[in-house]
């Protein structure tokens, strides 16, 4: 628990027993103390925490909220909290401010706790499965499995900082319709190469990565299937051409830095009979009717919006029947606590059926979250940018890893909420300037990393600090950054609670501007031995913090730039 969670929970037992006290004195009618709130006022001037445990007690104790709220202020005992004084606002609200010995014991939580400050186990070890990324193993991944891979995997490292045991997974979709077009596509180009008149057919793939496959089995295999049955053609072509599709996936991205526990292949649902298990579970739980020559779901009375199918009239299932097996398989067989699917923004439909599914099973679909994410635009020179001028193509997840630092698309992919339309700014993300978010972070660090580089020229090493040392940090921008930096855990928290990373990526930045502006105002080397260690421990907790966080996300600190 961190400090500030700590001063948290001394408060609330000081006002529980403020409202003790004042009842016992008959400062307060008997009755039973409501619950109530301590939170962080939006506007710091006006208080560190504040509470509405007089407002909310007025009903019990027939009183005003100002009268109650003096009531508790002339009997509360603050001390040993880290808090040092009170105040009454408005009809009632009570404000309180930290104390000396608060933001001593926040800098020195951060100094023993160092690389593992902000670890919280708020999650209590429980079993997440975090599922992202997911791309079609048929072409390259798209601009949009760049935001996705960012998101997921920043997700899953948010989610472990909190106290989860969290396992990646990327689910490739290697059966149904799309390996069939991906068949016929190959098929259709290897052909061409040893017969007059084949047209590529207007729904097939007709990427290059197509032609190249084609060329290359031809090279391996020569006319040797031209003349094969489709059936074996076709499946000689994909067991060529979808294994290096999908280690070329698993390739791109490590190069992101992702890296997953586990590649979960559809197939594997098809072949052990998963997937047809699915369909006679609900059947013989009574959720299936027949009409037309196809199954169908009884799914309007799970909460989807209407029935669907499960298997058509030619004996197929339909797509969502291996992803009601998939996600089966996640929850049941393998016994995850929770499973986060992060999906794109087109996918809300599909969330009700897939939880409409898993209830008439009987797995508890609030198991299941899905983090539903919107498009991004690619921005160059103010207008969109959609084709690569490399190549002239679209650009693809690799394509851009080459136009930008990994660092900033694993950075900004993240500066907005999932659920929030994006502009990435290329100009921007390789601009080296404090416009640029994550130069701005990174130089923050790199600054820090001077500052102690300069003072170890002059023979000034860091000592540890006595809380009289800490005393002297009481500039504005000194106490605005300490109060920044004591907030991670709760920030961590509450991102990992709303499955935001974004906002881990805001805290950041904004600790990074808090450091420039203290900086800026309070100079660290002085003559005062005490105020100037106690300003280099706070110039460390900063970096502590940064650094934490970006190698959290997978974004390099770096020690110069």
């Amino acid at each position: 628990m961190s400090t500030a969670q700590i001063t948290v929970q001394k408060l609330d037992a000081a006002i529980n027993n403020a409202f003790k006290a004042a009842i016992s004195e008959g400062l307060l009618p008997e009755g039973e103390i409501p619950s109530f709130n301590i939170e962080t006022p939006a506007d710091r001037s006006h208080g560190d925490l504040a509470t509405n445990a007089a407002m909310v007690s007025a009903r019990v104790f027939r009183s005003a909220p100002r009268k109650i709220a003096e009531a508790l202020t002339s009997k509360i005992d603050l001390s040993g909290t880290g808090l040092e004084k009170t105040e009454i606002a408005g009809p009632g609200f009570i404000n309180f401010f930290y104390s000396p010995e608060f933001y001593a014991n926040a800098l020195e939580e951060i100094r023993q706790k160092g690389e593992n400050y902000g670890r919280s186990d708020f999650g209590g070890g429980k079993r997440v499965l975090v599922e992202f990324v997911s791309a079609n193993p048929t072409g390259p991944m798209h601009v949009g499995n760049a935001r996705g891979g960012a998101l997921g995997d920043q997700l899953a490292s948010l989610l472990d900082e909190a106290g989860y045991n969290v396992e990646r997974e990327f689910y490739v979709n290697d059966a149904g319709n799309q390996i069939e077009k991906f068949g016929l596509s190959l098929e259709t180009r290897y052909l061409q190469l040893y017969k007059e008149g084949i047209e590529m057919p207007e729904d097939a793939y007709h990427g290059q990565d197509i032609i190249d496959h084609a060329k290359a089995f031809a090279e391996i295999n020569g006319d040797k299937y031209a003349d094969a049955t489709t059936e074996e053609r076709r499946k000689a072509l994909v067991d060529y051409a979808l294994p290096l599709n999908i280690a070329g996936l698993e390739r791109d991205l490590l190069k992101y830095r992702i890296k997953y526990d586990n590649w979960f292949r559809e197939s594997t649902l098809h072949n052990s009979g998963a997937v047809k298990h699915i369909v006679d579970l609900l059947t013989e739980k009574g959720h299936t009717y027949e009409q037309d020559g196809a199954v169908w779901f009884r799914a309007s009375e799970f909460g989807a919006d209407k029935d669907f199918v499960l298997i058509r009239s030619n004996g197929l299932p339909t797509y969502v029947v291996p992803d009601i097996a998939y996600h089966y398989d996640k929850l049941v067989t393998r016994g995850f606590d929770k499973a986060v699917d992060v999906l794109g923004a087109d996918h809300h439909g599909y969330v009700p059926r897939l939880k409409a599914a898993l209830t008439a099973l009987g797995v508890d679909a609030s198991k299941l979250d899905v983090v539903l994410m919107q498009m991004v635009r690619l921005i160059k020179d103010g207008e969109q940018y959609k084709l690569s001028k490399r190549s002239g193509k679209a650009i693809t997840l690799v394509t851009l890893l080459e136009e930008i630092p990994i660092d900033a698309a694993r950075f900004f992919f993240n500066l907005r909420e999932a659920n929030t339309h994006f502009d990435f700014d290329l100009d921007l993300a390789v601009e080296k300037s404090s416009q640029n978010p994550v130069y701005y972070v990174q130089y923050a660090h790199a600054r820090i990393c001077n500052i102690v580089k300069k003072l170890a020229e002059e023979n000034i090493t860091p000592r540890d600090c006595t809380a009289e040392d800490y005393a002297k940090l009481t500039a504005p921008e000194e106490i605005e950054l300490i109060n920044k930096l004591a907030s991670l855990e709760d920030e961590v928290v509450t991102a990992a609670k709303d499955y935001d990373p974004s906002r881990i990526t805001r805290y950041v930045y904004d600790t990074a501007a808090l450091f420039h502006k203290f900086y800026n105002a309070c100079k660290v080397r002085s003559d005062d031995e005490s105020l100037m260690q106690a300003r280099l421990a706070l110039c460390l907790a900063a970096k502590t913090v940064i650094a934490n966080i970006l190698t959290m996300f997978k974004i390099t600190a770096p020690e110069s730039m």
